[in-house]
């Protein structure tokens, strides 16, 4: 790193010993890739693109950072295949900026990642080397973590077909993750949305509440991915609520099950169907594998009815999973996202008595988990998506203090969540279920992140 009169250049670099220069190179050209590569802490859009990053393709990115929000427009040049490319700013706050990515052969085998970056202030002012340095240190450790995981991750079904997945809620957290996780792996994903003016090429309509979907489109797709579902968190539980969350969950699947049993051998034969940990209501410290009996509850009850509704699929000879998740560890949305703020300005604390156990899996664990469960023939029926570790929530509250370098001292008392939530605030908050995946890990599958304090530091970009 250097910094000659007001332009600061910086390098990074990172080996990669079990892939060469032109499979590295090729993760990078497919659909997803600057998404994969972009950290959950930023708030960043891809507002438009064309033409990959071959010379002359551009792309606009929309970038928040609090209130404000200002346009990043790149153009891309000096492309060599299996070698290198180079973005270039053409428009925002910076006089100027240049990236070159290179991919080098490492001795021994394997790959040199390099990454060299020019930026300049605008008007020649101090960019403030320090803070700049910092933040991209942490992307880029950031990258190269991810990159590599999601490399190994490939590689793992590398002598597999590529499949055509179609999603359901590929606009969620888990499903956009998902999205781009499969695409740079060499995948194909039809999304199906409920805008009928969005269908075309890669998106197909449907629509539960009235019933339709198109069939048509899912024939020739090798696996459905199941994750629609309104949030259990939007409000209090109202008569009303309630429905919405049970409705959006049964009926959705219903559909899709009977849809997929109707289109027989030309359709998809797989399909995995998110369901979720509240399957077994409020257990305390008994730990819950697969075989574990369903607990009571509102959301134990939604989840029965809603594992119930894949039965067309099954019956009809599909191989059905079911997903059952825990907290999604990223702070680009979901719970973890919404303790941030909290947790930042040093008000987060336990929540209850501090023992109910948190399940919780970090999203990279997760979209890994989904495609083993798209490649491996011998998973059926209930699958705990969850980390091999749950933990109680004052041991995740303390984990979050620790990563934030923020106090968690203030406790918020069990009548305090009632009288907030309600009956959300008492089941999603302060019951909880130690939750085990079995058949994930007798089934081969390995998990990156077994603790939560080492999935918060790499989703939030946190190092010791």
């Amino acid at each position: 790193a250097g910094v000659s009169g007001h332009m600061l250049r910086l390098s990074y670099r990172t080996e990669l010993d079990s892939h060469s220069p032109e499979e590295v190179f090729a993760w990078h050209e497919r659909p997803g890739a600057l998404e994969r590569l972009t950290p959950p802490w930023a708030h960043v859009e891809v507002e438009h693109r064309e033409g990959g990053i071959r010379d002359g393709a551009r792309v606009v990115l929309r970038i928040r950072q609090g209130p404000a929000s200002f346009r990043w427009e790149l153009r891309h040049r000096d492309f060599e295949p299996g070698r290198q490319f180079r973005d270039e700013l053409v428009s925002g706050p910076l006089k100027s900026w240049v990236h070159t990515h290179r991919f080098l052969p490492r001795d021994g085998g394997g790959t040199l990642v390099e990454d060299e970056i020019e930026l300049e202030a605008p008007g020649g002012l101090p960019v403030g080397p320090l803070y700049v340095r910092g933040e991209l240190d942490r992307l880029f450790a950031f990258r190269y973590r991810r990159l590599f995981t999601d490399l190994a991750r490939h590689r793992e079904h590398a002598d597999k077909p590529r499949l055509t997945v179609a999603v359901t809620g590929a606009s969620g957290l888990v499903g956009q993750a998902l999205t781009h996780f499969l695409t740079t792996g060499g995948h194909r994903v039809i999304r199906l949305g409920r805008a009928r003016d969005r269908a075309g090429d890669g998106v197909l309509h449907w629509n539960p509440r009235t019933g339709e979907i198109d069939a048509k489109g899912l024939r020739g797709v090798d696996a459905v991915v199941h994750l629609a579902g309104a949030s259990i968190a939007d409000g209090r539980w109202t008569d009303d609520r309630k429905k919405v969350i049970r409705d959006s969950r049964v009926q959705g699947t219903g559909l899709l099950a009977r849809t997929l049993a109707a289109l027989g051998p030309e359709g998809p034969r797989v399909l995995v169907s998110s369901s979720a940990v509240g399957f077994y209501g409020n257990r305390g410290d008994e730990r819950l594998d697969e075989t574990a009996a369903p607990g009571g509850g509102f959301l134990a009850d939604v989840v029965r009815e809603w594992e119930a509704a894949t039965e067309p699929a099954a019956g009809a000879g599909l191989r059905v999973v079911l997903l059952r998740t825990g907290v999604a560890i990223s702070p680009a949305g979901g719970a973890v996202g919404q303790m941030l703020l909290p947790f930042k300005m040093g008000v987060g604390g336990r929540l209850g008595s501090g023992r109910q156990y948190f399940s919780w899996v970090d999203l990279d664990d997760l979209v890994a988990a989904v495609l083993h469960a798209l490649y491996d023939p011998t998973l059926t029926g209930p699958l705990n998506a969850t980390a091999p570790n749950p933990v109680t929530n004052a041991a995740f509250t303390d984990a979050l203090g620790r990563v934030l370098g923020r106090p968690t001292i203030l406790p918020v008392p069990a009548l305090a969540v009632k009288v907030a939530f309600g009956q959300l605030g008492v089941e999603a908050l302060l019951w909880g279920q130690r939750v085990v995946p079995t058949k994930l890990e007798r089934s081969g599958f390995r998990f990156f992140y077994e603790g939560v304090e080492d999935s918060l530091r790499f989703q939030l970009g946190r190092s010791e």
